[in-house]
């Protein structure tokens, strides 16, 4: 803990030292500018001050002007979001977990299936999650390559349909397409689908994310909003999704067949705008994003691992020490995150506490160093939905309360883990809540494979009202959340 206080302090130094150099053209320019004007002053003085006005006004007007462009040129463009759509599945992929260990049952060994069988009762899932078809024609027929296209094409393109309905926006308009995906990698790639599929123009940029696990969907907003800061007026399309299919494990080593049991259909779709003209109309504006990875840490590269087992069978193994890698990085990234947040008395408090235990040697007065409060920074916390554990120990680390934590573990409950399009649901959770007021701050916190924690930060435009939403996956069903989620939960429920 004491390291980790040393560290954070060490990353404040460091960001107080980028904000004095980021502005050391203004601190210096100030000194040498002042004297000329007072010279100036001086001299119009003696001579005669009132026939010189104009002269004065035309000083102090380059030098408005001057420091004006070099504020404006050093300052960063707006990004906003105009509006997100959550992909809900038919019916018809609803699978319960009875259904589940059905197939389980008839697919593994006894062994292998009672393992499923016990992370599906204590797994936090409703039986109401949604599974591609492919996995219900198992054991009699394989999962194919096919089958996982055919799985993407729906969710990807069922996601974009109803962004581009509640936008108005014509496809041809989006100037930047970036898909993320972990495991199902077809060539061409996913991007280019989508350019062929809404016809977009040749000169849309396009970009394919994969490999990087569940935070992938905040490492696209990420990267959006850099190219947007380049482009000169456009739309970015972001695009989160996972196949459930390719995914898939079918060996026998244990580790992987966890996964069998967590992820469930869904797809996100994001429009992002730099252009002011959808400043009235969009939802929030990007305020931070800020990204860890331990991937030099050979414990946290490993936490989350796709490898072959020795039968040949590709899975994703997850390691007993995930949850801790996941609480250490999460520390690594709100200490950069802390100093753009929080408010000033929250970073006294624990300065206080850092100096009373490394420098006075308090630590019987101070058990633990301050641990910031973040609610005085956000009144919304959408964290990935990616298992009960991950969210208990986030609730423990940031000393949240069940409302905070309320989208997260119902997003998991109705629709499981979703990988990096969870964090919209939960989001779309919110709003069907009208939770979403005008000024609001919301935090978005993503882990995944690396091991990485990623953070992004928006500001709401505008109040949200729940009668005027479009395509939430919500909306039908609101009034039924919260539910209480026991610990352990039949499969027969």
């Amino acid at each position: 803990m004491a390291e980790n206080a040393y560290l954070m302090c060490v990353k404040n130094i460091k960001l107080a030292y980028h904000y004095l150099i980021s502005c050391a053209v203004y601190l210096f320019a100030i000194p040498l500018i002042l004297p000329a004007i007072g010279f100036h002053l001086h001299t119009l003085y003696v001579e005669d001050l009132n026939n010189h006005i104009p002269t004065i006004l035309k000083s102090l007007s380059i030098i408005i002007v001057f420091l004006a462009t070099l504020y404006f040129r050093g300052r960063p463009r707006n990004v906003y979001l105009v509006d997100f759509a959550c992909y809900k599945p038919d019916l018809t992929d609803m699978m319960s977990k009875k259904e589940f260990v059905d197939i389980i049952s008839s697919t593994f060994d006894q062994e292998s299936a009672n393992l499923q069988k016990k992370v599906l009762e204590r797994c936090g899932y409703s039986d109401k999650t949604y599974v591609p078809h492919s996995i219900r024609m198992l054991p009699a027929k394989l999962l194919t390559f096919n089958n996982s296209r055919k799985e993407i094409e729906k969710v990807m393109f069922g996601a974009i349909d109803d962004l581009l309905s509640i936008t108005r926006v014509n496809a041809r308009e989006i100037g930047i397409v970036i898909v993320n995906i972990g495991v199902h990698n077809p060539t061409p790639s996913l991007s280019s689908m989508i350019v062929n599929h809404y016809k977009l123009g040749s000169d849309v940029l396009t970009y394919n994310i994969s490999g990087m696990g569940c935070s992938a969907g905040l490492i696209s907003i990420d990267l959006a909003n850099r190219l947007l800061q380049t482009q000169v007026s456009g739309y970015a399309l972001v695009v989160s999704t996972e196949s459930i299919n390719a995914g898939y494990y079918l060996g026998k080593d244990r580790s992987k067949l966890i996964t069998n049991c967590l992820f469930r259909m869904g797809a996100a779709a994001i429009l992002l705008s730099n252009r002011f003209s959808d400043y009235r109309r969009s939802k929030y504006k990007l305020k931070h994003v800020v990204r860890t990875h331990k991937g030099a840490d050979d414990r946290a590269f490993k936490s989350v691992y796709q490898e072959q087992d020795e039968d040949g069978n590709i899975g994703i193994s997850l390691s007993k020490s995930l949850t801790v890698v996941a609480g250490e990085t999460l520390k690594s990234n709100i200490t950069t995150l802390g100093p753009l947040v929080l408010p000033m008395s929250e970073q006294l408090l624990f300065f206080a506490s850092l100096i009373a235990r490394k420098i006075f040697k308090m630590k019987n007065i101070f058990k633990k160093t301050y641990v910031p409060d973040f609610k005085l920074a956000f009144e919304h916390f959408f964290i990935h939905a990616g298992g009960r554990a991950v969210l208990d120990e986030m609730e423990k680390n940031l000393e949240l309360t069940e409302w905070h934590m309320e989208p997260s573990r119902m997003t998991l409950y109705r629709f499981g883990n979703t990988s990096s399009s969870s964090l919209w649901y939960e989001l779309a959770y919110s709003e069907a809540k009208g939770r979403i007021n005008k000024g609001d701050r919301a935090w978005q916190i993503g882990f995944g494979s690396g091991f990485k924690c990623n953070s992004v930060v928006w500001h709401a435009l505008k109040t949200i009202n729940p009668a005027d939403l479009e395509k939430n996956p919500w909306t039908d069903e609101i009034q039924d959340f919260p539910v209480h989620v026991p610990a352990m939960m039949p499969l027969s429920s």
